[in-house]
């Protein structure tokens, strides 16, 4: 990237952070974050990814595909391990939206704009972003397979695996995940305790109640789907219950060690939990800077 980037370019690229610092600082059960690491992982790691991808993303000489290879390719060469591939596939696509947008008509328009105009391009760099990272299970298909070259377009290979991985559904749904249920999730709990850190639980939270986890399901099927479902609602209505919800502190550490123990890392659910912070703070960016 050149050493010339716009304010606009470099608010973009704040929100990214500060989506990817939240991923770690609040308690999402399951996953790495302050208050528990785990999965070979640690908060290093993901924020270390953070930074050396940001830049990859918010060039705007690079395509949809090829911020998610060069962003991707980031990562890998600072950790040696696969902590942003989800996260990165969700945010590229926010971020050229973001980056497009022309002060009319609507973000969501602006993403479905993006998301129509990818390219069989776009798709190739994405192959070999999954080629590098090679995460369980991921792109092994008999139609489109990632170790061969693609003959359809990013959105269409989206839609070829969108039954079982929800990342890829986001891309034929105009991240309805996100957009919708997301979004009024974090305001819900935001407008009640004004507190980030919470307001994200309460996303995941959601999140991992109602929609199985495609990184969960890859690695044990449906096994452990009721279960995790279980734990989430009792956390939902421990919540829903308080106005303190630092005390559900308790419960938070007793599933994230039982999840942990079981070897359940719902890291679907917390890419899209990172995709609906950016979806946060880009949109509260594109509203100031319509006034």
């Amino acid at each position: 990237m050149g050493i010339n980037v716009s304010p606009w370019q470099k608010r973009i690229g704040q929100v990214y952070l500060d989506a990817c610092e939240y991923d770690v600082t609040a308690f999402k059960p399951g996953n790495v974050s302050i208050f528990s690491e785990g999965h070979g992982m640690t908060v290093a790691d993901f924020r270390n990814s953070a930074v050396v991808s940001e830049p990859m993303l918010i060039d705007v000489n690079f395509s949809v595909g090829e911020k998610i290879y060069r962003a991707v390719q980031a990562s890998w060469n600072k950790v040696g391990c696969n902590t942003n591939l989800g996260i990165i596939l969700l945010c590229a696509p926010m971020i050229q939206a973001a980056q497009d947008w022309s002060k009319t008509g609507s973000f969501k328009a602006h993403l479905q704009q993006v998301l129509d105009s990818t390219t069989q391009q776009d798709a190739d760099w994405v192959y070999r972003a999954i080629r590098l990272v090679s995460p369980g299970g991921l792109g092994q298909s008999e139609e489109q397979d990632v170790q061969l070259a693609p003959e359809v377009t990013l959105t269409e290979a989206m839609g070829i695996a969108c039954e079982r991985d929800r990342i890829a559904w986001q891309y034929v749904n105009c991240f309805k995940d996100v957009l919708d249920f997301g979004l009024k999730r974090y305001h819900m709990a935001f407008n009640r305790w004004g507190d980030v850190n919470w307001a994200v639980a309460v996303v995941y939270i959601g999140l991992l109640m109602h929609i199985p986890d495609s990184h969960i399901e890859r690695k044990f099927g449906n096994k452990y789907n009721g279960l995790v479902r279980t734990r989430m609602t009792v956390l939902d209505e421990a919540l829903s219950k308080t106005e303190r919800p630092e005390q559900v502190n308790q419960l938070l550490h007793d599933i994230d060690a039982e999840f942990k123990s079981l070897g359940i890392n719902p890291g679907t659910t917390a890419d899209l939990t990172v995709a609906t912070l950016l979806a946060v703070g880009l949109d509260q960016s594109l509203r100031e800077s319509n006034e």
